[in-house]
């Protein structure tokens, strides 16, 4: 069996792992344009602001041990074309520029994401830098020494991040989104209000609500940062708007959602007999919705990369969807959310409700405890559970992956009261505030005068 894999990030690393410990009599060739795999671009802020020293921990393989394990591995090639009705493929050494072509009997497409770069005017200046991989995070890293005024354009979880690490490396940072709120797909108002808050007592500037027009510079170098509302001064620029599936390989070829995402079903196929896809070039099922969705996770690429494997040659594992689950540290907040917002579940046209409720994870009678704020957003009808956020200074992130199996099991709101969690004082109360969310949005009972 020859497979061919294209890109080597987080899904294609974990397919060509399986695939080669699976089927060890397989000839696997893995294409990949880059110098280097398996990057976790998630360490990227923490990289850029110091408290991750050595880069090499942010490498989970390398081509040196793809090689011990029988694959081939051409580095800094790039596939440039590929037919999948006669399984034939195109590649280019761009280090030579020598053009040659390979056949396979499976094709694994696993090409990743790239940034959303809209075509501003001034996107030429120098210090104008992306967020995405390696070669990325040693570039800011670099021009950041140099740079005083740094603004971030996006403000999803990357950019969040990247705004903390340059202020704790002491520079004055602003962050742009042309939405109204920060993290505004992961968080409701109730939790995005917070971390703004914070973010501005750290003296990070929020312009919010603004969408850049342009940027300005002198002598090639970016200066100024022009959006609908006002400018910004600016002696380097990253942006972080956004990515899109890098899937113009497979252009009419397999079925795609509307921005591109290759459509795959519960065993990692697409669309086209023996072609495979995993990771961010992919939709994934969207289990609060119950549709396909583009939630470019290094979670999801990581799982789908695994099911590629074990379902090459027959249907044996199903992917069981996704939830989008999610965490992020700010300051000394730990957040965390899985699933729907309320405003995403009205947006997606759920009728939907919510309950929010703050308090002390742990007894009080403890030498200390914290308070911590968790909300829980569900189906009026159904009482289906579809999403939850958390936030405490205390690290108690891990209680979003239960509200993500319980998403993923279809559990009703009167359930989370009443499953059955440990009471420790050291670590909860006799309620857990898991429960206690439950007991607050339990149904309403019937009154003496109906049952007679």
């Amino acid at each position: 069996m020859k497979v061919a894999v294209i890109g080597c990030t987080h899904a294609g690393t974990a397919a060509i792992v399986n695939t080669a410990k699976l089927y060890p009599e397989a000839e696997i060739t893995v294409y990949e344009r880059n110098d280097n795999i398996s990057f976790l671009s998630c360490g990227i802020a923490l990289y850029v602001g110091g408290m991750v020293k050595d880069p090499h921990g942010l490498f989970y393989s390398s081509p040196e041990q793809l090689d011990q394990l029988g694959v081939t591995t051409k580095m800094r090639h790039e596939v440039i074309a590929v037919d999948t009705d006669s399984k034939r493929l195109t590649a280019r050494n761009l280090e030579t520029g020598e053009q040659f072509e390979d056949t396979f009997d499976k094709l694994i497409v696993t090409t990743g994401s790239w940034p959303i770069v809209p075509k501003f005017e001034g996107i030429e200046l120098e210090n104008i830098l992306l967020s995405k991989n390696y070669n990325h995070s040693n570039t800011i890293i670099e021009r950041a020494k140099q740079a005083n005024h740094i603004v971030v354009v996006g403000a999803g979880y990357i950019g969040v991040e990247l705004v903390e690490a340059f202020q704790l490396n002491g520079k004055q940072v602003t962050l742009i989104d042309a939405e109204e709120r920060i993290l505004s797909k992961y968080l409701d108002p109730e939790f995005t209000d917070k971390t703004e808050a914070s973010l501005k007592e750290h003296g990070i500037k929020l312009a919010l609500s603004q969408k850049v027009t342009k940027f300005e510079g002198s002598e090639g170098k970016v200066r100024k940062v022009v959006t609908t509302h006002g400018e910004y001064e600016a002696d380097l620029v990253i942006l972080c708007i956004g990515f899109r599936p890098n899937t113009d390989l497979l252009k009419g070829q397999v079925e795609m959602l509307e921005n591109g995402a290759i459509v795959v079903d519960e065993y990692m196929r697409t669309s086209k007999q023996d072609v495979y896809a995993a990771g961010d070039s992919c939709s994934v099922f969207y289990n609060p919705t119950q549709k396909h969705a583009y939630i470019p996770l290094a979670t999801n690429a990581v799982r789908m990369g695994t099911l590629v494997a074990r379902n090459l040659i027959a249907p044996t594992v199903s992917y069981m969807g996704t939830q989008g689950t999610s965490g992020i540290k700010i300051y000394e907040d730990n957040i965390a959310a899985t699933g729907l917002t309320e405003v995403s579940a009205k947006e997606a046209g759920i009728d939907a409700d919510s309950v929010i409720i703050t308090e002390n994870y742990r007894p009080e009678f403890m030498p200390t405890f914290e308070p911590v704020t968790l909300k829980v957003v569900f189906e009026k009808e159904s009482r289906r559970i579809l999403g939850a956020q958390l936030m405490s200074k205390a690290e108690l992130t891990q209680s979003i992956n239960t509200i993500s199996v319980c998403i993923q099991n279809n559990m009703k709101m009167e359930q989370l009261a009443f499953i059955d969690f440990f009471f420790q004082p050291h670590y909860n109360k006799p309620w857990n505030f898991l429960n206690t969310a439950g007991l607050e949005a339990l149904p309403s009972v019937p009154s003496l005068e109906t049952v007679h």
